[in-house]
């Protein structure tokens, strides 16, 4: 049974955008700034102090089982 929000196609690529930056954050003011607020808001990414948005744990998870196609260990 699916029990998880629909991610647009444009949110999953921010999603998929967040784990291939790592460390480094996406930076604000982009073009996929609105997904990554809404990413934010569904606790798949948070923001930094410095304004960038990194994956949360949540988020990697989801990435795996969504957008990888695994099964979230």
């Amino acid at each position: 049974m699916w029990n998880e929000p629909y991610l647009e196609t444009c949110c999953r690529s921010a999603l998929h955008r967040l784990t291939l930056v790592g460390p480094h954050g996406r930076p604000p003011g982009l073009k996929d700034g609105p997904c990554l607020m809404r990413l934010t808001t569904m606790g798949l990414a948070r923001p930094r102090e410095d304004g960038r948005f990194e994956i949360t744990d949540a988020g990697r998870a989801r990435h795996r089982s969504e957008i990888l196609k695994r099964q979230a260990a």
